[in-house]
């Protein structure tokens, strides 16, 4: 799919570089929040950081230098940033509805934890596991979804404060497991790296696309391009490599297969954040026939995964085999949402209006009726 003829040994060469390659400028910042940098340097706190990512730098009274330095660089829009096609693609994530929720866990999240390292930080944060998993899902999930809402990517939209927020915390998560002793470097990296950083990228980009359409979704050429530009943006304010942030679906999709090719082989990380999250299901509230329809999601869930991951990933991460029994049916919807409702004005606001639904009582589930946020960060 992605045209790859053989592989490029100098990209796989960098990616094992970059594993060793941290978020500059968010360190930097970091070592501000946490230490006040080098001796000398005034020291960035929770506040003046959240006063100045509402409302600005310049509204910050004396913002210390790491501050001021982290938001010049943040609120400099590159050039090759078009928010009409930014907007377009949003548009489009947001039609993908329930669609976009099912292949980010299933083919995004539990496909990714068939490899070790990025697992084993989620494993140490208590991020995904234990009675946290399904409150960690949705954080994420509430991240994912801001992003693509109308407007939410301009600088006072709320895709951008939670993007850079989402930077922040990935920061200051590497600079506690980095320095702390017990994170093997030299196993894994650095705990929050560029080459995971690119490669988690490429889960909700092309992969997101691929997915899609092997659900059944009919995406355009112009469609596609939207969200890879989207996500683009999205990558270049997380602190990704520039020249990791790729315009078309064929480059991220070469990418992705080089990627793979560099991970590890999977560890019981892996397998205890699949099944937390495959188990989780049965916790969520549903009201009315709550175990019944619990029981439903997650036969569903696996049913899901036997057909994105196949039965030896299955069998690796120690899940249930099932059958795809719960795929004809999403595909035959997505057919016809795709298209046919997504071909006229009034059939893409009633695609639009479902997918809204379906996030808010998929939030309101996994918050269990909190507040939908993303977590405070790490200090």
């Amino acid at each position: 799919m992605a045209g790859v003829r053989e592989v490029d040994e100098e990209l796989l060469d960098l990616i094992g570089r970059r594993m060793y390659e941290r978020d500059e400028p968010g360190a930097d910042l970091v070592r501000a929040m946490r230490r006040g940098g080098a001796p000398g340097t005034e020291r960035v706190t929770m506040a003046q950081f959240n006063k100045a990512l509402e409302e600005g730098v310049q509204a910050v009274p004396d913002a210390p230098p790491a501050l001021v330095r982290f938001f010049a660089m943040v609120d400099d829009v590159p050039p090759w940033v078009d928010f009409e096609l930014i907007e377009r693609g949003a548009a489009v994530f947001r039609r993908f509805g329930r669609t976009a929720n099912d292949v980010l866990l299933q083919l995004s999240l539990i496909g990714g934890y068939r490899f070790g390292g990025p697992a084993e930080l989620l494993v140490a944060t208590g991020g995904l596991s234990g009675a946290t998993a399904m409150r960690r899902l949705g954080e994420t999930e509430t991240w994912a979804h801001a992003l693509a809402q109308p407007g939410a990517m301009r600088r006072d939209g709320a895709g951008f404060r939670l993007t850079v927020h989402v930077r922040v915390m990935h920061a200051l998560v590497n600079d506690r497991f980095e320095n702390n002793g017990r994170w093997d470097a030299g196993e894994w990296g650095l705990p929050v790296n560029q080459s995971d950083q690119a490669g988690t990228l490429g889960l909700f980009n092309s992969t997101l696309l691929l997915g899609a359409r092997v659900l059944g979704w009919y995406v355009s050429a112009e469609d596609s391009r939207a969200v890879m530009h989207l996500w683009k943006y999205v990558g270049w304010l997380l602190g990704v490599n520039e020249d990791w942030l790729f315009d078309t679906e064929r480059e991220q999709n070469a990418f992705n297969y080089h990627i793979l090719l560099a991970q590890d082989g999977q560890t019981a990380a892996g397998g205890d954040l699949s099944r937390a999250i495959v188990d989780g299901e049965r916790r969520l509230r549903r009201g009315r026939l709550s175990s019944v329809r619990s029981a439903y999601a997650r036969a569903r869930l696996l049913s899901m995964l036997r057909y994105f991951l196949g039965r030896e990933s299955l069998e690796d991460l120690r899940l249930p085999v099932t059958l795809p029994w719960a795929v004809p049916p999403v595909v035959a919807k997505n057919l016809v949402a795709s298209l046919l409702l997504a071909r006229s004005e009034p059939g893409r606001r009633r695609l639009e209006r479902a997918s809204a639904k379906f996030r808010q009582r998929r939030g309101a589930m996994l918050f269990d009726g909190d507040r939908h946020q993303v977590g405070a960060l790490p200090l």
